[in-house]
């Protein structure tokens, strides 16, 4: 559970991605926040259910 001040959001909320970092593992691509949430560095997602989350790659540009 979250001990920040102000709490940080929850793994069900949309700004989920605002929590602190707890273990960050950049040698690997993934990072823990404290809601539970495992964030890759490819903007992937792991929830705490074991829902995943498709990473968010941006739309090529057209000419």
């Amino acid at each position: 559970m979250c001990t920040h001040t102000p709490k940080c959001p929850s793994a069900s909320s949309p700004d989920r991605e605002a929590a602190h970092v707890v273990v960050a593992h950049p040698e690997q691509g993934w990072s823990l926040l404290c809601n539970d949430l495992v964030l890759f560095d490819d903007t992937g997602e792991l929830l705490p259910d074991g829902q995943i989350i498709a990473p968010r790659r941006p739309l090529a540009a057209t000419a």
